[in-house]
């Protein structure tokens, strides 16, 4: 959650932006700066959940407006000339006009349903486009797509004028986790390609699986990997269990699948709330390698009672956004960049 965005900007200007909401999601293209979340104003602006704002001055784009009625904006991604624009505002999971905010139908998918007993509306969490373009994939809670099951997850083909959903679907994604918490029933956090497109990994809430023969099926407090050319999948790639800890964030390099947030252990399927057989520690941040599903030797520790939603890869390293005020034992409050 972040109060308010701040500015040096280089001439004139205001310093500070108010937000009389969380913000959620951050997205800069050019001279502008898209921000997402669940608000009603910006700089005393009305903007209802979604804004456009100059990089140089940190004024308000008066002249882009989606014009939502209500909902919360949870992820933003420019893809080729349209915004990517994913939450519970209007429908889901939309393309924007980038200048006019303006619903261009691009993404036109029919996402409806919610997860039986869960809370919050129908919405998208997170999603991802992989880095060719053609294909984008989402996570979140709806249990319908384009009028086709899809369960929690799914994956749309990102033709010249319009998305059409993949015939991809992971039917086992209809089962819950053990954990009888109701906003965990949509327990899929975030989603990532790899490099290559060839597959994404999902990771999630939830606890642990509700029965000792779903474990490697069902995919609860833990990192999974789906190969994108199996439609159909009995199972995952792999999948590596924390335990009973979240893993809220993702991203997919390559040469290793990165994975944040409050956990402790990771290689810990029989675990429960504790370290089972092959458990290795890993606090709050961790390295799979992505052929194995292990985890990495890599291991600096980021202890977090949250845990971090932010991971941001670079050429020159990866950052991480978290709520832990250590990383590899230094004093890094909330931000922290590992160089490769």
């Amino acid at each position: 959650m972040i109060p308010g965005l701040h500015w040096s900007p280089q001439s004139g200007g205001s310093r500070a932006k108010p937000v009389d909401g969380p913000v959620k999601a951050l997205e800069i293209s050019g001279d502008a700066l898209y921000v997402g979340g669940d608000f009603a104003t910006v700089d005393e602006v009305s903007r209802i959940s979604l804004v456009k704002i100059d990089l140089t001055t940190g004024t308000v784009d008066e002249t882009f407006n989606a014009n939502f009625a209500g909902g919360r904006v949870n992820d933003l991604e420019m893809v080729g000339n349209r915004l990517f624009v994913g939450g519970s505002a209007s429908k889901k999971l939309m393309a924007l006009n980038p200048a006019t905010g303006a619903n261009t139908g691009y993404l036109n998918l029919g996402i409806s349903g919610k997860i039986e007993g869960s809370w919050g509306n129908t919405s998208v969490t997170r999603f991802a486009v992989n880095a060719q373009g053609t294909q984008l994939a989402a996570v979140g809670n709806f249990t319908t797509v384009s009028g086709r099951l899809r369960h929690r997850a799914f994956l749309a083909d990102l033709g010249e004028t319009s998305a059409t959903l993949n015939g991809w679907y992971y039917s086992p994604l209809t089962k819950p986790c053990k954990s009888t918490s109701a906003q965990r029933q949509a327990y899929l956090s975030d989603v990532d390609y790899s490099p290559d497109g060839s597959y994404f990994v999902v990771v999630s809430t939830g606890f642990i699986p509700r029965l000792e023969s779903e474990i490697g099926e069902t995919i609860c407090d833990a990192a999974a990997r789906f190969d994108v050319d199996i439609l159909a999948p009995y199972r995952p790639v792999w999948i590596n269990y924390t335990g009973g800890d979240t893993i809220w964030s993702v991203s997919v390099t390559g040469a290793a699948v990165y994975v944040q947030g409050h956990f402790r252990w990771l290689d810990n399927p029989y675990g429960v709330n504790s370290a089972g057989p092959g458990a290795v520690t890993r606090r709050g941040v961790g390295a799979i390698n992505p052929e194995t599903g292990m985890a990495l030797g890599w291991n600096p520790g980021s202890p977090a009672q949250i845990g971090g939603k932010a991971l941001y890869p670079t050429p020159e390293g990866m950052w991480f956004g978290s709520d832990s005020l250590k990383f590899d034992r230094e004093d890094h409050r909330g931000i922290a960049f590992a160089p490769l």
